[in-house]
Protein backbone atom coordinates (compact mmCIF):
# COMPACT_ATOMS: atom_id res chain seq x y z
CA UNK A 1 0.00 0.00 0.00
CA UNK A 2 1.52 3.47 -1.47
CA UNK A 3 2.66 5.56 2.41
CA UNK A 4 0.61 8.41 0.94
CA UNK A 5 -2.36 6.09 1.79
CA UNK A 6 -1.26 4.74 4.73
CA UNK A 7 -0.33 8.15 5.65
CA UNK A 8 -3.80 9.34 4.94
CA UNK A 9 -5.85 6.93 6.71
CA UNK A 10 -3.81 7.52 9.57
CA UNK A 11 -4.20 11.31 9.37
CA UNK A 12 -8.19 10.31 8.98
CA UNK A 13 -8.11 7.68 12.13
CA UNK A 14 -6.42 10.69 14.16
CA UNK A 15 -9.14 13.09 13.15
CA UNK A 16 -11.85 10.38 14.36
CA UNK A 17 -10.24 9.77 17.55
CA UNK A 18 -9.82 13.75 18.15
CA UNK A 19 -13.67 13.98 17.07
CA UNK A 20 -14.55 10.89 19.35
CA UNK A 21 -12.65 12.37 22.33
CA UNK A 22 -13.94 16.15 22.18
CA UNK A 23 -17.61 14.55 21.99
CA UNK A 24 -16.79 12.66 24.68
CA UNK A 25 -17.93 9.35 22.97
CA UNK A 26 -16.00 6.10 23.11
CA UNK A 27 -15.87 3.84 19.66
CA UNK A 28 -16.52 0.09 20.22
CA UNK A 29 -17.29 -2.77 17.69
CA UNK A 30 -19.20 -6.23 18.74
CA UNK A 31 -19.64 -9.31 16.88
CA UNK A 32 -23.26 -10.33 16.89
CA UNK A 33 -22.74 -13.68 15.19
CA UNK A 34 -19.37 -14.72 17.17
CA UNK A 35 -20.22 -12.89 20.39
CA UNK A 36 -17.46 -11.14 20.10
CA UNK A 37 -15.96 -7.81 21.00
CA UNK A 38 -13.45 -6.93 18.38
CA UNK A 39 -13.01 -3.00 19.68
CA UNK A 40 -13.09 -2.34 23.06
CA UNK A 41 -14.52 1.11 24.92
CA UNK A 42 -11.82 1.58 26.77
CA UNK A 43 -12.24 5.28 27.65
CA UNK A 44 -15.45 4.01 29.37
CA UNK A 45 -13.74 1.39 31.32
CA UNK A 46 -10.66 3.81 32.26
CA UNK A 47 -13.37 6.20 33.39
CA UNK A 48 -15.07 3.50 35.72
CA UNK A 49 -11.70 3.15 37.21
CA UNK A 50 -10.34 0.01 35.52
CA UNK A 51 -6.81 -0.26 34.73
CA UNK A 52 -5.55 -1.81 31.22
CA UNK A 53 -4.45 -4.59 32.90
CA UNK A 54 -7.89 -5.26 34.81
CA UNK A 55 -10.06 -4.73 30.97
CA UNK A 56 -7.98 -7.53 29.85
CA UNK A 57 -8.24 -10.19 32.73
CA UNK A 58 -11.44 -9.17 34.59
CA UNK A 59 -13.78 -7.75 31.87
CA UNK A 60 -14.22 -10.54 29.53
CA UNK A 61 -18.06 -10.57 30.55
CA UNK A 62 -18.94 -6.69 30.13
CA UNK A 63 -22.64 -7.66 31.06
CA UNK A 64 -21.24 -8.50 34.38
CA UNK A 65 -21.01 -4.61 34.93
CA UNK A 66 -24.72 -3.54 33.87
CA UNK A 67 -27.42 -2.30 36.81
CA UNK A 68 -29.64 -5.91 36.98
CA UNK A 69 -32.37 -3.31 36.38
CA UNK A 70 -31.05 -2.49 33.20
CA UNK A 71 -29.61 -5.49 31.54
CA UNK A 72 -32.92 -6.84 30.18
CA UNK A 73 -33.66 -3.49 28.66
CA UNK A 74 -30.43 -3.59 26.69
CA UNK A 75 -30.72 -6.42 25.57
CA UNK A 76 -34.09 -6.20 24.17
CA UNK A 77 -32.49 -2.84 22.22
CA UNK A 78 -29.73 -5.12 20.50
CA UNK A 79 -32.67 -7.57 19.60
CA UNK A 80 -34.58 -5.16 18.32
CA UNK A 81 -32.24 -3.08 16.11
CA UNK A 82 -31.36 -6.75 14.48
CA UNK A 83 -34.70 -7.77 13.95
CA UNK A 84 -35.15 -3.94 12.00
CA UNK A 85 -37.75 -2.80 14.48
CA UNK A 86 -35.51 -0.10 15.00
CA UNK A 87 -33.01 1.72 12.47
CA UNK A 88 -30.49 2.11 14.97
CA UNK A 89 -29.41 0.78 18.73
CA UNK A 90 -30.26 3.05 21.78
CA UNK A 91 -29.65 2.50 25.23
CA UNK A 92 -29.46 3.81 27.93
CA UNK A 93 -28.00 1.96 31.31
CA UNK A 94 -25.79 1.96 34.93
CA UNK A 95 -22.39 0.47 34.97
CA UNK A 96 -20.89 -0.29 37.62
CA UNK A 97 -17.34 0.90 38.97
CA UNK A 98 -14.67 -0.48 40.10
CA UNK A 99 -15.48 1.97 43.48
CA UNK A 100 -18.85 -0.05 43.32
CA UNK A 101 -20.69 3.05 42.45
CA UNK A 102 -23.44 2.99 39.75
CA UNK A 103 -22.41 5.25 36.66
CA UNK A 104 -24.90 6.16 33.77
CA UNK A 105 -24.27 5.87 30.34
CA UNK A 106 -25.84 5.77 27.04
CA UNK A 107 -25.28 3.75 23.83
CA UNK A 108 -25.56 4.78 20.64
CA UNK A 109 -24.84 2.26 17.27
CA UNK A 110 -25.68 0.66 14.29
CA UNK A 111 -25.44 -3.01 12.17
CA UNK A 112 -22.91 -1.69 9.65
CA UNK A 113 -23.75 -5.19 7.26
CA UNK A 114 -27.15 -5.17 7.32
CA UNK A 115 -27.02 -5.74 3.03
CA UNK A 116 -24.21 -8.85 3.86
CA UNK A 117 -24.97 -12.57 4.37
CA UNK A 118 -24.62 -12.48 7.73
CA UNK A 119 -25.49 -9.08 9.17
CA UNK A 120 -24.69 -8.38 12.46
CA UNK A 121 -21.14 -9.41 12.01
CA UNK A 122 -20.32 -5.18 12.52
CA UNK A 123 -22.40 -3.88 15.06
CA UNK A 124 -20.46 -0.41 15.92
CA UNK A 125 -21.39 2.41 18.18
CA UNK A 126 -20.38 4.77 20.95
CA UNK A 127 -20.72 4.85 24.48
CA UNK A 128 -21.00 8.28 26.12
CA UNK A 129 -21.49 9.12 29.96
CA UNK A 130 -24.49 10.95 30.58
CA UNK A 131 -24.61 10.50 34.80
CA UNK A 132 -24.63 14.47 34.99
CA UNK A 133 -27.80 14.50 33.02
CA UNK A 134 -29.04 11.70 34.83
CA UNK A 135 -28.60 13.20 37.90
CA UNK A 136 -30.12 16.71 36.95
CA UNK A 137 -33.09 14.65 35.64
CA UNK A 138 -33.19 12.93 39.07
CA UNK A 139 -33.29 16.57 40.72
CA UNK A 140 -35.62 17.63 38.53
CA UNK A 141 -38.26 14.57 39.06
CA UNK A 142 -37.54 15.25 42.90
CA UNK A 143 -38.48 18.85 42.92
CA UNK A 144 -41.65 17.87 40.55
CA UNK A 145 -42.74 14.79 43.25
CA UNK A 146 -41.73 17.73 46.26
CA UNK A 147 -44.09 20.07 44.26
CA UNK A 148 -47.01 17.73 43.66
CA UNK A 149 -46.58 17.03 47.39
CA UNK A 150 -46.72 20.56 48.28
CA UNK A 151 -49.63 21.18 45.66
CA UNK A 152 -51.53 18.55 47.71
CA UNK A 153 -51.02 19.98 51.06
CA UNK A 154 -51.71 23.35 50.07
CA UNK A 155 -55.12 22.00 48.38
CA UNK A 156 -55.79 20.69 51.56
CA UNK A 157 -55.30 23.55 53.15
CA UNK A 158 -56.92 25.71 51.15
CA UNK A 159 -60.30 23.18 51.52
CA UNK A 160 -59.64 23.42 55.57
CA UNK A 161 -59.38 27.44 55.19
CA UNK A 162 -62.41 27.39 53.11
CA UNK A 163 -63.92 25.39 55.76
CA UNK A 164 -62.79 27.17 58.07
CA UNK A 165 -64.24 30.68 56.17
CA UNK A 166 -67.44 28.58 55.51
CA UNK A 167 -68.19 27.24 58.87
CA UNK A 168 -69.15 27.95 62.58
CA UNK A 169 -65.69 27.11 64.29
CA UNK A 170 -67.56 25.98 67.56
CA UNK A 171 -70.65 24.35 66.02
CA UNK A 172 -69.47 23.07 62.58
CA UNK A 173 -72.48 24.25 61.06
CA UNK A 174 -72.44 26.86 58.01
CA UNK A 175 -71.95 30.58 59.32
CA UNK A 176 -73.52 33.68 58.87
CA UNK A 177 -71.61 34.54 55.58
CA UNK A 178 -71.87 31.37 54.02
CA UNK A 179 -75.75 31.30 54.80
CA UNK A 180 -76.50 34.58 53.14
CA UNK A 181 -74.66 33.05 49.92
CA UNK A 182 -76.66 30.02 49.74
CA UNK A 183 -79.84 31.49 51.14
CA UNK A 184 -79.76 33.95 48.27
CA UNK A 185 -79.24 31.42 45.63
CA UNK A 186 -82.23 28.72 47.00
CA UNK A 187 -84.14 31.78 46.31
CA UNK A 188 -83.25 32.60 43.02
CA UNK A 189 -83.64 28.44 42.47
CA UNK A 190 -87.08 28.91 43.95
CA UNK A 191 -88.61 31.31 41.65
CA UNK A 192 -86.84 30.07 38.58
CA UNK A 193 -88.79 26.50 39.31
CA UNK A 194 -91.61 27.52 41.05
CA UNK A 195 -90.61 25.59 44.08
CA UNK A 196 -91.27 26.75 47.72
CA UNK A 197 -89.22 27.63 50.22
CA UNK A 198 -89.00 27.41 54.26
CA UNK A 199 -86.49 29.01 56.77
CA UNK A 200 -86.82 28.32 60.24
CA UNK A 201 -85.14 30.92 62.73
CA UNK A 202 -84.20 28.85 65.86
CA UNK A 203 -83.24 30.76 69.30
CA UNK A 204 -82.26 29.22 72.26
CA UNK A 205 -84.57 31.14 75.18
CA UNK A 206 -83.01 32.90 78.29
CA UNK A 207 -79.66 31.99 76.81
CA UNK A 208 -78.01 34.82 79.12
CA UNK A 209 -79.28 32.86 82.48
CA UNK A 210 -77.38 29.94 81.30
CA UNK A 211 -74.69 31.88 81.19
CA UNK A 212 -75.33 33.58 84.05
CA UNK A 213 -75.55 30.83 86.22
CA UNK A 214 -73.62 28.05 84.92
CA UNK A 215 -70.33 29.93 82.67
CA UNK A 216 -69.65 30.44 79.62
CA UNK A 217 -68.18 26.45 79.40
CA UNK A 218 -71.76 24.99 80.20
CA UNK A 219 -73.07 27.58 77.90
CA UNK A 220 -71.03 26.70 74.70
CA UNK A 221 -72.23 22.91 75.69
CA UNK A 222 -75.93 24.02 75.04
CA UNK A 223 -75.20 26.15 71.91
CA UNK A 224 -73.68 22.90 70.73
CA UNK A 225 -76.49 20.29 71.84
CA UNK A 226 -78.69 22.57 70.39
CA UNK A 227 -76.58 22.74 67.17
CA UNK A 228 -76.89 19.18 67.43
CA UNK A 229 -80.34 19.09 67.17
CA UNK A 230 -80.87 21.00 64.15
CA UNK A 231 -78.59 19.02 62.06
CA UNK A 232 -79.94 15.74 62.86
CA UNK A 233 -82.96 17.09 60.86
CA UNK A 234 -80.78 18.43 57.84
CA UNK A 235 -81.60 16.20 54.32
CA UNK A 236 -77.77 16.55 53.07
CA UNK A 237 -77.04 18.44 50.11
CA UNK A 238 -80.43 19.97 50.35
CA UNK A 239 -81.07 21.49 53.67
CA UNK A 240 -79.04 24.45 55.14
CA UNK A 241 -78.12 24.50 58.87
CA UNK A 242 -76.40 27.63 60.06
CA UNK A 243 -75.40 29.35 62.90
CA UNK A 244 -76.30 33.00 62.45
CA UNK A 245 -75.37 34.30 65.48
CA UNK A 246 -74.85 33.67 69.46
CA UNK A 247 -77.41 31.35 70.05
CA UNK A 248 -79.00 31.84 66.96
CA UNK A 249 -79.64 29.23 64.08
CA UNK A 250 -81.63 29.54 60.45
CA UNK A 251 -82.43 26.20 58.44
CA UNK A 252 -82.90 26.36 55.08
CA UNK A 253 -85.74 23.92 53.69
CA UNK A 254 -85.62 24.34 49.74
CA UNK A 255 -89.18 22.57 48.23
CA UNK A 256 -90.96 22.68 51.85
CA UNK A 257 -93.84 24.04 51.89
CA UNK A 258 -95.30 26.28 55.28
CA UNK A 259 -97.62 22.89 57.02
CA UNK A 260 -94.40 21.08 56.25
CA UNK A 261 -92.02 23.55 57.70
CA UNK A 262 -94.61 23.87 60.65
CA UNK A 263 -94.08 20.01 61.63
CA UNK A 264 -90.34 20.41 61.03
CA UNK A 265 -90.44 23.19 63.80
CA UNK A 266 -92.69 21.58 66.86
CA UNK A 267 -90.32 18.39 66.01
CA UNK A 268 -87.56 20.27 66.85
CA UNK A 269 -88.93 22.31 69.43
CA UNK A 270 -89.67 19.19 71.19
CA UNK A 271 -86.77 17.53 70.94
CA UNK A 272 -84.62 20.23 72.33
CA UNK A 273 -87.22 20.65 75.59
CA UNK A 274 -86.36 16.92 76.19
CA UNK A 275 -82.42 18.07 76.01
CA UNK A 276 -80.45 17.62 79.71
CA UNK A 277 -77.56 19.10 78.79
CA UNK A 278 -74.28 18.88 81.04
CA UNK A 279 -73.52 21.63 83.15
CA UNK A 280 -70.54 20.82 84.91
CA UNK A 281 -67.94 17.59 85.44
CA UNK A 282 -69.87 16.98 88.58
CA UNK A 283 -73.48 15.51 86.83
CA UNK A 284 -75.37 18.88 86.90
CA UNK A 285 -77.52 19.46 83.63
CA UNK A 286 -79.00 22.21 81.95
CA UNK A 287 -82.70 22.37 80.64
CA UNK A 288 -83.07 24.09 78.04
CA UNK A 289 -85.74 25.38 75.40
CA UNK A 290 -85.83 27.01 72.01
CA UNK A 291 -88.32 29.63 70.27
CA UNK A 292 -89.08 29.39 66.61
CA UNK A 293 -89.77 31.14 63.80
CA UNK A 294 -90.93 30.02 60.53
CA UNK A 295 -91.41 31.79 56.95
CA UNK A 296 -91.91 30.45 53.47
CA UNK A 297 -91.80 32.11 49.93
CA UNK A 298 -93.73 31.61 47.84
CA UNK A 299 -92.55 31.62 44.07
CA UNK A 300 -94.76 34.84 43.24
CA UNK A 301 -93.97 36.22 46.61
CA UNK A 302 -91.32 38.11 44.45
CA UNK A 303 -89.31 38.26 48.09
CA UNK A 304 -85.39 37.92 48.41
CA UNK A 305 -83.56 35.84 51.27
CA UNK A 306 -82.80 38.61 53.50
CA UNK A 307 -86.77 39.45 53.70
CA UNK A 308 -87.40 36.20 54.51
CA UNK A 309 -85.27 36.25 57.32
CA UNK A 310 -86.52 39.47 58.44
CA UNK A 311 -90.06 37.93 58.18
CA UNK A 312 -88.97 34.06 60.37
CA UNK A 313 -86.79 36.85 62.69
CA UNK A 314 -90.48 38.61 63.43
CA UNK A 315 -92.47 35.35 63.67
CA UNK A 316 -89.60 34.48 66.39
CA UNK A 317 -89.97 37.68 68.51
CA UNK A 318 -93.70 36.50 68.44
CA UNK A 319 -92.93 33.21 69.94
CA UNK A 320 -90.80 34.99 72.64
CA UNK A 321 -94.04 37.60 73.29
CA UNK A 322 -95.82 34.14 73.78
CA UNK A 323 -93.81 33.22 76.82
CA UNK A 324 -90.68 31.28 74.53
CA UNK A 325 -90.79 27.77 73.92
CA UNK A 326 -92.98 27.70 70.97
CA UNK A 327 -93.63 27.73 66.90
CA UNK A 328 -94.43 30.46 65.18
CA UNK A 329 -94.82 30.93 61.46
CA UNK A 330 -95.46 33.98 59.27
CA UNK A 331 -96.47 33.33 55.52
CA UNK A 332 -97.33 35.85 52.68
CA UNK A 333 -100.38 34.57 51.10
CA UNK A 334 -100.41 35.47 46.95
CA UNK A 335 -101.91 39.27 47.44
CA UNK A 336 -101.80 40.15 50.84
CA UNK A 337 -99.66 40.95 53.70
CA UNK A 338 -97.83 38.87 56.45
CA UNK A 339 -100.03 36.48 58.66
CA UNK A 340 -98.27 34.88 61.92
CA UNK A 341 -100.11 31.64 63.11
CA UNK A 342 -99.05 29.53 66.21
CA UNK A 343 -98.51 26.26 66.09
CA UNK A 344 -99.57 24.39 69.97
CA UNK A 345 -98.01 20.62 70.76
CA UNK A 346 -102.09 19.81 70.91
CA UNK A 347 -102.83 21.34 67.68
CA UNK A 348 -99.19 19.56 66.01
CA UNK A 349 -101.06 16.54 66.79
CA UNK A 350 -103.90 17.24 64.73
CA UNK A 351 -101.71 19.12 61.89
CA UNK A 352 -103.52 22.33 62.01
CA UNK A 353 -102.07 25.78 62.27
CA UNK A 354 -104.01 28.26 64.27
CA UNK A 355 -104.44 31.77 62.85
CA UNK A 356 -103.89 34.69 64.99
Amino acid sequence: MPSTMVDKEDLNRERLELVLEAAGLDLWENDLVTGQVTHKATKTFAELGFSEAEMVTELQDIYGLFHPGDLDIVRQAVADHVAGVTPQYRAEFRLRSKAGEWIWFANYGRIMDRSSAKPGKRLIGVTFNIHDRKQKEDEIAQINRQLVEQNRLLQELNAALGRLAANDSLTGLSNRRTLMELGANECKRSERFGHPLSLLVVDIDLFKAVNDAWGHLAGDRVICAVAQACAARQRHGVDIVARFGGEEFVIVLPETDGASALHVAESLRTEVAALQVPANDAGATVLVTVSIGVATLRPVAGMDFEALLNLADLALYRAKERGRNAVHCAEVPHGGDAAVHWLSPAQDQAGIARLN
